[in-house]
């Protein structure tokens, strides 16, 4: 029955909390509902399981004849399980689906935890690399390749004066093309208004809602979360 030392122990949750921590600072950068955080946690967690059930089970086995061991049989688990914390970081809003980026980077860090604590760093490291790649640069791309006739999800925060119409946010929003799909408008404590708008816009003119919204006269405050 193999053995691990403390030592090799804490090379494997170390490198498997560095390495899902990267992808949960990527998703924390872009404010997901899932961060460093979560993803430090699902990382460890998945390295965890996997050793115990590699190495775990030692003095189970000293000298118990008819023992059957598989280590893999408790690692095959969170592959299954982690759907369900996958599944909370889903939101769904009429025919619009949010989260999926987020709940399958989960997936991933947990792959690259159950890697590190079989001892695969390589695969673990070439897989965090793919994955900060996808959600980065290959993010640029595909918006530069795809044509621009796609439209994009997003929702729209504006700070406006206080008493100031929201007409002229959604005619802008009209102007540029978008469908709007909600409008939320409130009144806080700071005596502004602050409206926020989801709708799909013509795809690569972000640049545009955020420039044509933050010209208007009762705008104070611009932000856009695609």
């Amino acid at each position: 029955m193999p053995e691990l030392s403390w030592g090799e122990l804490a090379i494997r949750l170390a490198v498997a909390v560095g390495l899902s921590g990267a992808i949960g600072l990527e998703r924390e950068l872009r404010e997901r509902a899932a961060g460093l955080r979560t993803h430090m946690l699902v990382g460890a967690g998945a390295a965890l399981f996997t050793i115990v059930s590699g190495y775990g089970w030692a003095d189970f086995l000293g000298g118990g004849a008819g023992v059957t061991f598989d280590p893999t049989r408790i690692a095959a688990q969170v592959v299954t399980g982690i759907g369900f914390l996958g599944a909370g970081a889903i939101i769904r809003h009429r025919l619009s689906v949010r989260g999926l980026t987020t709940a399958a980077g989960l997936w991933v860090a947990a792959a690259i935890g159950m890697a590190c604590g079989a001892g695969y760093f390589e695969g673990a490291l070439i897989a965090t690399g793919i994955v900060l790649v996808g959600l980065g640069p290959l993010r640029w791309i595909e918006r530069q390749a795809l044509p621009r006739s796609r439209s994009s999800r997003v929702v729209a925060r504006v700070d406006l004066r206080p008493g100031a119409s929201v007409a002229p946010v959604l005619d802008a929003l009209l102007a540029l093309g978008a469908r709007t799909s909600r409008v939320e408008l409130e009144d806080d404590d700071d005596r502004r208004r602050v409206v926020q708008v989801e709708a799909d816009v013509p795809a690569g003119s972000s640049t545009a809602v955020l420039d044509r919204l933050g010209a208007l006269e009762a705008v104070t405050r611009v932000s856009l979360d695609e």
